[in-house]
């Protein structure tokens, strides 16, 4: 038994027809019976959603897969993006099915990004007495250039931009909660 069949038996439905307001539970699974729940959208990460869009609609996705490898065969700047789109793809069999559905269907949400916060421990000239944490507050050129006490001004960076300042500054992420 289905888990539709078992929750359909534990509904009041009558045994017989005569009454318009009711159906017998054979009727219903005549009905039902192809229902599946709607399947969640595919996720996909930033680059991959501006692949697909860029990519023209009357590609298939073996075409549109072998345009993006294309790409990325000659490493020229302008492909950068385009690199990212493949090593996502090439990370998994469960990435290829996610753009192929993402791709066919043309429906599919974009991947929210992991923020952090760059909380350095106490130091001298930067720290005072009464907080024990000092954020980044504006990082320009790959330099750190001011400082805050607090989170309410605090720069959120995704992991790729704190290693871009500099790799050491990662062992002092700290993730933003949902809201902050």
């Amino acid at each position: 038994m289905t888990k539709f069949e078992e929750e359909l038996s534990v509904l009041p439905v009558s045994k017989s027809t005569n009454y318009t307001e009711f159906w017998n539970k054979a009727q219903l699974l005549t009905v039902f019976k192809d229902w599946q729940p709607q399947q969640a959208l595919p996720v996909v990460p930033e680059c991959v959603a501006g692949a697909i869009e860029s990519i023209p609609d009357h590609y298939s996705a073996f075409e549109a897969i072998d345009l993006i490898k294309s790409k990325v065969e000659v490493f020229t700047e302008e492909n950068k993006d385009w690199l990212q789109v493949y090593n996502w793809l090439c990370e998994g069999i469960d990435n290829q099915d996610t753009f192929a559905l993402a791709f066919i269907t043309g429906k599919y949400e974009v991947e929210k990004p992991q923020l952090f916060y760059i909380d350095l421990p106490k130091v001298f000239g930067l720290s005072d007495s009464t907080s024990d944490s000092t954020f980044v507050s504006k990082a320009e050129s790959g330099i750190i250039s001011e400082f805050t006490k607090g989170k309410d001004y605090a720069l959120k960076l995704t992991e790729q931009e704190i290693k871009s300042i500099d790799e050491r500054y990662w062992q002092f992420a700290m993730p933003v909660e949902d809201g902050e």
